[in-house]
């Protein structure tokens, strides 16, 4: 199915995912020993770097658990650390939206990371990205603490949250809501919906991708992640992309070249209604209260509960 589904696939305690689309909603949590258990064997560190990547796969799973090579890393915000991961498997591959579970050597505790590239950078470069917030937990701590160019780890595909058409597929509009590190999922899903206005645009055929709305929520501009890429995306299709940033807790002065997009206090309930259309899909990710506030007033509003899509996360 192309559009969204959903389920319940939570990897750790500092991102634990609540996942629910076409009326059903799912939610439940592996605690991260149970997940280390599931994979077969806790990570041991020892003299070598090497990874086993078939200590990590359940029996009989079909998602595959491939070594990954920490190729790039940057602060993003002050709180934020990106990374970039050369992934050298060939049949690794992931849906617009996906997270990965995340193995450390030496960290018993799996990390789970929603994936911020679009699918065609993997295609292109064998890269992925993530954006991780530092917290106490292990996986976040050792990304922090810890990682380096050149580190080794291994990642494994999860989540029903994705946006995936397909060529023949009616053409959709998309509106994305972001609150915090919740825009990591919809920044993969925003790419993703240029990259096939581009391959529309080059080639004549593909899927024909809808207009694209971002509605963003964090506390500053500082924490504002990727605002940079998104707005260049935005200008390279202004007819096709837009945005609109919000911040809660601004103390400083907002440079000019954001003041356009920049709307000082939370997403209001008419800015997203004004966007609803039968041909409309809904992509929420954030915190629990904002995801059940938005989720509730569109289904309120007679939104079909398959276009409404969320995840949440704490």
């Amino acid at each position: 199915m192309p559009f969204p589904r959903g389920s319940s696939q939570p990897s750790d305690q500092t991102h634990v995912f609540y996942v629910s689309c076409i009326g059903k909603r799912h939610h439940g949590g592996r605690d991260p020993q149970a997940a280390a258990r599931l994979c077969g064997r806790h990570l041991h560190s020892g003299g070598s770097a090497e990874i086993d990547t078939q200590r990590f796969a359940p029996p009989h799973s079909e998602q595959v658990v491939s070594a990954a090579k920490v190729c790039g890393v940057a602060s993003e915000s002050p709180s934020v650390k990106r990374l970039r991961l050369l992934v050298a498997d060939k049949d690794f591959s992931f849906k617009a939206g996906q997270w990965v579970d995340f193995f450390i050597p030496g960290v018993s505790v799996v990390g789970g990371f929603s994936i911020c590239s679009s699918p065609r950078l993997l295609e292109q470069e064998r890269m992925i990205e993530l954006a991780v917030k530092h917290t106490n937990h292990p996986p976040a701590l050792w990304i922090h603490s810890q990682c380096t160019l050149d580190s080794e780890v291994a990642v494994r595909v999860g989540g029903e949250f994705f946006f995936d058409p397909q060529p023949a597929d009616a053409s959709r509009n998309l509106v994305l809501i972001a609150g915090g590190v919740g825009i990591n999922p919809l920044l993969s899903i925003l790419r993703h919906a240029a990259d096939l206005h581009r391959e529309r645009a080059s080639k004549g055929r593909g899927y024909e991708m809808g207009t694209v709305r971002l509605l963003y929520s964090a506390k500053d501009t500082s924490e504002l992640l990727f605002k940079k890429n998104i707005l260049d995306l935005v200008n390279e299709f202004p007819e096709k992309i837009a945005c609109s940033f919000h911040v809660t807790k601004q103390t400083t002065q907002i440079s000019a070249d954001l003041r356009p997009y920049i709307t000082e206090g939370r997403i209001s309930e008419k800015e997203i209604r004004d966007h609803i259309s039968k041909e409309t899909l809904f992509y929420i990710c954030g915190p629990p209260p904002m995801t059940d506030f938005f989720s509730k007033d569109l289904e309120s509003s007679c939104v079909p509960r398959e276009h409404i899509c969320f995840e949440k996360w704490w």
